[in-house]
Order: structure tokens, then C-alpha cells, then sequence
């Protein structure tokens, strides 16, 4: 189902899209917190980055599983294997950071909706989401750099 995309294996494509989603819900993550004047202004794209960024990071993995069934089809051996594998096992903590990061996100925008059918919750509570989204957005970032560095890795550092 991932594996090609108008000629191209879809990989390469859905990779730029996580490149860009995971770092921007990162960040209007950190936002969110850091910045409560502008909650409501910013609601709506963290809404939107949290549904975005997973399903990217998912349908990456997914692709990469794909086209690595390719490469060991055909063959491939040496050291490459070996960095495939470290790059697949990036990819997937990245996928599950970020989902951990995407649920938190919500909880604490809805936890600090001030909507009525929202029950009040004590202030430690806003405290703690607020640090636990942080720590997700960082390490988020982290491991989409880690997960983009072993790929560009594995396909250019043996060429050069």
C-alpha cells in the first residue's frame, strides 16, 4: 500500500512531510505551554499538528517497512543492512514519541480549555502536562533528527 507513488517509492516522499510536521507540532507544542496568553489564537494548529504529525510518522514507518522488503528481496548485504536497521528502529520511537506527545498535547488543550463541560482540575495537574509535553516535544525533535541522520546515512554516506 506504501510502496510507490507515481513511479517513486513513497518513502522518500512521506519522509519530507515528517521532517516538517514533527518539528512544527513540536513547537507550537512548546508554544501552547509556554505562552498561555495565546491559547486560543493557537488551539487550532496544535489541534491539527497533532493529528498531522503521527499520521505522517506512521505512514513513513509503514513505507520504509515496505521498501526495505525491497532492498532484502534483492539482495542487499554489508554494513547498509546494518544501518537500515538502526534508521528503522529511529523511526519507529519517533512514531511512538510522537503520538505520546500528540495525545499529551490534547489532553492538556483540553484540560486548559476553560470549557464548562470540562471538570476543574487542580493546578498540578496543568503543571505536570505542561512539563511532560515539553519533555515529548524535545525528545520528538531529537529522535526525528536521529531518524533523518541514519537515513541520510545510509543512502549518502556510502556514496560520497
Amino acid at each position: 500500500m506504501f510502496k510507490e507513488f507515481m513511479g517513486l517509492p513513497a518513502h522518500v516522499l512521506v519522509v519530507h512531510a515528517v521532517v516538517v510536521f514533527v518539528p512544527l507540532l513540536a513547537l507550537v507544542s512548546i508554544a501552547y505551554v509556554a505562552l498561555p496568553r495565546f491559547r486560543s489564537r493557537i488551539d487550532w494548529a496544535l489541534v491539527l499538528l497533532a493529528v498531522t504529525a503521527p499520521a505522517t510518522a506512521w505512514v513513513a514507518v509503514q513505507s520504509g517497512a515496505e521498501l526495505t522488503d525491497v532492498f532484502t528481496a534483492r539482495g542487499l548485504q554489508g554494513p547498509i543492512v546494518d544501518q537500515i536497521a538502526e534508521h528503522s528502529r529511529y523511526g519507529d520511537l519517533t512514531f511512538r514519541y510522537v503520538l505520546a506527545l500528540a495525545v499529551a498535547a490534547i489532553v492538556l488543550l483540553v484540560v486548559t480549555s476553560g470549557r464548562p463541560r470540562v471538570p476543574k482540575l487542580p493546578g498540578w495537574v496543568t503543571r505536570v502536562l505542561s512539563v511532560v509535553v515539553i519533555a515529548l516535544a524535545v525528545v520528538s525533535l531529537v529522535y526525528v533528527a536521529l531518524t533523518g541522520h541514519t537515513g541520510a546515512e545510509a543512502v549518502w554516506g556510502n556514496t560520497l
